[in-house]
């Protein structure tokens, strides 16, 4: 099969191609990752937290993975999500090295980003990629795979496209956040903002089919609403989901609030610039309507979307998610390398 041929399978059909004995193995698609998954790397990361307490606990994460080494490719800005997967290789005990621009790399030699990426997996056990490119590491996943030294990758967000491990430590924020309120069943969510390009709420609103009855708000300016294929995913799963361009209406129907900027990055004659993306935006005053126990959550970095007058609301648990990146991303890097098995033996 080529790439061709793949890339147009359904997610259903390509979950297998990324696994090996049973495991996972790339992690390039929010729809590889049923509820089973999300259950067992949400222990994990608890189970991680946990050890790490103690310099003894801390110790013993350090010999996990020591003699591997992992690969940064991130040609696309990142500050949380590239400091986050340092960290986690630093707590498993992992050499990194990085490219995050390509301006001093041999790509401008005139080498394409798939040999760049084939040479990394030369000296590297894993490759962790961020890239402008839709799909770029779904491909390279599947073009590594064709190669006698396949490693796994690890997509740290591909275009506007998806962005699976930032939808995990979501999930984790949630669960634990509801953890005695019924966990994420039943739950209703509202997505806000730029919904067209924000590829953290459409990998996060893949992962509602694992649970029970929860309704998605979809909040947005009628230019940038969530793409067809997603909600066409969503219809097929029985996931029910509403669009609205009132964000102050929806404020208290909801458990949890998902804010987003608007993805300027990839305007192309600035037209966002036209959109009055201020009727969007979480106002102080909102916190007099939200629930009291729901949650209010951003992937970062923020604009004037999510005012820092907020900050201070013991719902807002936007930094919790920052923290929760590193730790959710070492449960997923053990998993990788099949160590999880040592981390609750301890």
């Amino acid at each position: 099969m080529d790439w061709e041929t793949f890339k147009n399978l359904r997610g259903s059909e390509k979950k297998a191609f990324f696994m090996r004995n049973g495991r996972i193995y790339h992690v390039v698609m929010a729809q590889q990752f049923d509820r089973p998954f999300l259950e067992e790397i949400c222990n994990l990361t608890t189970r991680i937290r946990q050890i790490a307490k103690s310099n003894e606990g801390t110790k013993f994460l350090l010999g996990l993975l020591q003699g591997k080494r992992a690969m940064l490719y991130f040609t696309q800005p990142s500050t949380r999500t590239f400091l986050s997967f340092v960290s986690a290789c630093q707590i498993l005990g992992m050499q990194w090295a990085e490219v995050r621009d390509p301006s001093i790399s041999s790509e401008m030699k005139g080498e394409s980003p798939e040999d760049s990426v084939r040479t990394f997996s030369s000296y590297f056990d894993l490759i962790i990629m961020r890239h402008p490119e839709p799909q770029f590491a779904e491909k390279m996943a599947f073009l590594l795979n064709q190669t006698p030294r396949p490693v796994p990758i690890i997509n740290g967000g591909s275009g506007p496209d998806q962005h699976p491990t930032q939808a995990l430590l979501d999930i984790y924020t949630i669960h634990r956040s509801f953890e005695d309120h019924g966990g994420i069943d039943e739950k209703h969510i509202a997505l806000v903002g730029d919904l067209k390009r924000g590829r953290t709420a459409r990998s996060l609103a893949y992962l509602m089919k694992n649970y029970r009855d929860v309704k998605l708000y979809f909040v947005s300016p009628p230019e940038l609403r969530m793409e067809e294929d997603l909600k066409n995913y969503l219809r097929e799963k029985g996931v029910k989901f509403e669009e609205h361009d009132d964000l102050e209406e929806i404020i208290p129907l909801v458990d949890v609030v998902y804010m987003t900027r608007i993805q300027d990055e990839y305007d192309k004659e600035g037209e966002s610039k036209l959109i009055p993306y201020e009727r969007y935006h979480f106002k102080p005053e909102y916190l007099k309507i939200l629930k009291p126990n729901a949650i209010i959550m951003h992937p970062l970095p923020r604009r004037d979307e999510l005012p820092v007058e907020v900050d201070k609301d013991r719902r807002a648990v936007y930094w919790r998610q920052v923290r929760n990146g590193m730790w959710v991303r070492t449960a997923l890097i053990a998993m990788i390398f099949g160590v999880d098995k040592k981390i609750w033996d301890y």
